[in-house]
């Protein structure tokens, strides 16, 4: 359990570091060097667990490499075999450091087994409150960067909105401009035909005095012209005209 921690915490570390790293290169060469290793500072950091351990400290694959040739109890056999050899032609002296480490010993395999799996877990937490942190930067970021595009957006719309306002203002403007243009067409219309029509009237009443001046000049020329013998021959001419049509009737 502490080794997986301290590893956790390891990574968590150089993962901040490169974060830091990355995030205050700003200049042009950093850039350029940044796009160049992309690969390996744009990834997130991702946990991993550390490989199997026996007895503490002793990794799962130097059981697996005896497994092959001496099979299960190779590794134990091994172990005891060479301690023994080592005892016995005093390579190595059990003197009062030894009975010290085996002390420690002891006691730091009571320490991870008491304290171990709070502490790891006090780690796991630690790592977890980071990794929801980094979390947390990213779907902010990412919910700013919508927002953003959503605003983008509603301006975009609002653009061809405004696009469509400016042709209907054009097209009313136009409209109101035919209006105005038939209107003084129709003014121009009626004060032509109110000329034309004065002209008209005044030319029949011209025609009317005229006929009614010849009718009277022509009257009174024939009048002027009948003497009084011939007026009194017309009145008896008519007079028997009178007579002859009563004895017919």
């Amino acid at each position: 359990m502490l080794s997986r921690a301290t590893l956790l915490s390891g990574q968590s570390a150089r993962a901040l570091v490169a974060y830091s790293a990355r995030t205050t290169g700003t200049s042009p060469a950093n850039s350029q060097a940044a796009k160049s290793d992309d690969t390996a500072t744009s990834l997130r950091p991702v946990r991993q667990e550390p490989g199997k351990v026996r007895m503490g400290f002793i990794p799962e694959e130097w059981f697996q490499f005896f497994y092959k040739k001496t099979g299960v109890t190779g590794p134990y056999t091994f172990a005891f075999t060479l301690s023994t050899y080592l005892i016995s032609k005093e390579i190595y002296v059990m003197e009062h450091e030894y009975y010290s480490g085996l002390s420690l010993l002891i006691m730091w395999i009571v320490g991870v087994k008491k304290l171990g799996p709070k502490l790891a877990e006090a780690l796991d937490k630690k790592v977890d409150e980071y990794e929801s942190e980094w979390n947390e930067s990213r779907v902010q970021e990412k919910q700013i960067l919508n927002e953003q595009i959503s605003d983008e957006q509603k301006a975009q719309w609002s653009m061809e909105g405004q696009t469509l306002l400016i042709d209907a203002k054009r097209e009313n403007v136009a409209l109101q401009l035919e209006a105005n243009y038939r209107e003084r067409l129709l003014s121009a219309y009626r004060e032509v035909k109110k000329r034309l029509d004065y002209q008209v009237e005044k030319q029949n009443i011209e025609r009317r005095i005229q006929q009614k001046n010849l009718v009277d000049w022509v009257v009174a020329k024939v009048r002027a012209s009948i003497t009084p013998d011939q007026e009194k021959q017309n009145i008896n001419k008519c007079i028997a005209d009178l007579a002859v049509l009563a004895q017919k009737a």
